[in-house]
């Protein structure tokens, strides 16, 4: 190289080509309470259930704060604040939530606001999508296209597709190694998230969009977000 040569920039770019603003290269989602509102269809279906077994409805608030295990703990968690519960409960209960659930998953459910702003902004910087839920596989991609979301996320990790869920933290590594490894962050909405997150040893931003979802007490306040169109500048300072 002479003197009159010009040197490249010192982040080892080229000339003209913008440095990455993240360090992290793959961002995983979780679904229900993150990148969507799903609580309003899930009340439907728990207060379908619990109405056919003769018991009182829940709020969506209620419903909430029962979000993050999967479907069959959040009947667990809706039986077991209305009444007696049993196996035979459950079972009967289960069948029902489902049956209502499988046919309205989409009915009220949104992405909440900014949310493909804030995805476009991950992929303009070749940030790789990925979901991490512990939503069941055969409702999961409905969903994801009824969002208009279909074909973004590569790769989605359900809930029913290990032989462990969140918060174990396999799903999440799972989906971290589909997406090609390296440096990684985790979004979520519950302590379940967190905790999956912990676990894996992988860092995370929680959202929480809406009164009523579960406490976030033990995350740092810098972890949680109010708005979407605060996760770039989040994800950027991980």
């Amino acid at each position: 190289m002479t003197a009159d040569e010009p040197i490249g920039p010192l982040d080892g770019t080229s000339f003209g080509e913008p440095a990455c603003r993240f360090r992290m290269r793959t961002v995983v989602f979780d679904l229900d309470g993150t990148l969507a509102d799903t609580a309003p269809d899930l009340t439907d279906a728990v207060n379908v259930m619990l109405r056919a077994l003769g018991r009182r409805a829940l709020t969506v608030g209620d419903v909430r704060a029962m979000l993050g295990d999967g479907l069959g703990m959040l009947t667990r968690r809706a039986l077991g604040m209305t009444g007696p519960i049993s196996e035979a409960i459950f079972d009967e209960g289960f069948a029902l939530f489902v049956a209502h659930y499988e046919v309205h998953f989409a009915d009220r459910s949104r992405p909440w606001p900014g949310v493909d702003r804030a995805l476009s902004i991950l992929e303009a910087d070749g940030v790789r999508l990925a979901i991490c839920t512990n939503k069941l596989e055969y409702l999961t991609h409905p969903f994801l296209a009824a969002m208009g979301w279909e074909g973004r996320f590569a790769p989605v990790i359900c809930g029913d597709m290990l032989p462990v869920r969140k918060p174990d933290p396999a799903p999440l590594l799972e989906a971290i190694r589909q997406a090609g490894g390296g440096s990684a962050a985790f979004v979520g909405d519950t302590k379940v998230d967190l905790m999956t997150a912990r676990a894996a040893g992988v860092p995370c931003l929680l959202m929480n969009m809406e009164e009523g979802g579960q406490a976030l007490a033990d995350a740092a306040p810098a972890q949680v977000l109010k708005a979407f169109s605060d996760l770039p500048d989040a994800l950027a300072a991980l």
